[in-house]
């Protein structure tokens, strides 16, 4: 913590006591340059993660919502729950890590995709037909062809 008084850097904390409430935990604090005391309060960070739609609305994040398109998508898949679990770890890490607390759904989209690609071609198959909405059986088709030109790795 910053020394409201002088500015240095360094202080020790002299007592720490949680609030009447448990909402909030209250330091009192002394600065090892200049010796006085100051307090803080440090509380849950409570703004919650965003996902930008593609239409620009933006929704609280919801990690059942991403577990529940993976869910469909492997419906009599041979992929494991611990696998899926996995997947909805990392989209979940990367709207931890993201400095704005955004991410769009085109990215989780395409983080999802490229994973199942890997995990199960049938379920990529299906998640792209839903995340890419599809319009015509043509485009299915091209990305069918896309798929099978690729090496297995």
């Amino acid at each position: 913590m910053i020394c409201p008084f002088c500015g240095h850097l360094h202080d020790r904390v002299v007592d720490s006591r949680e609030s009447k409430e448990g909402d909030c935990v209250r330091r009192r604090r002394q600065c090892l340059a200049c010796e006085r005391r100051f307090t803080t309060y440090e509380r849950i960070d409570e703004v919650p993660y965003m996902v930008v739609k593609k239409d620009g609305r933006r929704e609280k994040f919801e990690r059942q919502k991403v577990l529940n398109g993976l869910l469909k998508a492997c419906e009599k898949r041979p992929v494991s729950m611990a696998n899926l679990a996995d997947l909805v770890d990392r989209v979940e890490a990367r709207v931890i890590d993201s400095a704005e607390r955004e991410i769009s759904t085109t990215e989780i989209g395409e983080l999802l995709m490229s994973a199942l690609r890997q995990l199960d071609k049938i379920a990529y198959v299906r998640f792209a037909s839903v995340y890419r909405d599809f319009q015509d059986e043509e485009a299915f088709f091209n990305e069918l062809k896309t798929l099978m030109k690729q090496k297995a790795p």
